[in-house]
């Protein structure tokens, strides 16, 4: 589990637990009860908006520079550059 500086509840979702769906929440990938439990966790706190903001920027950015031949980012990158956005 990733740790953050800030591990608040808000709407029944951990911060923690927030980080660790963010690119499944980014993706589309979750499902419906999860996705809103984290719409409503980051309506609710100003570290993880702040935070998400900048993953998702990030993965729109790295998206952007990969090509079609060039091989996608496994999850433990992302796990990875998420952390060093959280420091």
């Amino acid at each position: 589990m990733t740790t953050i500086a800030t591990d608040r509840e808000v709407a029944g979702l951990r911060c923690s637990q927030v980080l660790e769906l963010l690119g499944e929440f980014i993706d589309g990938e979750l499902d419906e009860p999860r996705r809103r439990a984290v719409e409503a966790h980051v309506a609710g706190c100003d570290v993880c908006e702040r935070f998400g903001g900048r993953f998702a920027a990030m993965v729109r950015a790295v998206r952007g520079l990969a090509s079609d031949d060039a091989e996608t980012l496994d999850e433990d990158a992302l796990v990875r550059l998420a952390a060093q956005l959280s420091r």
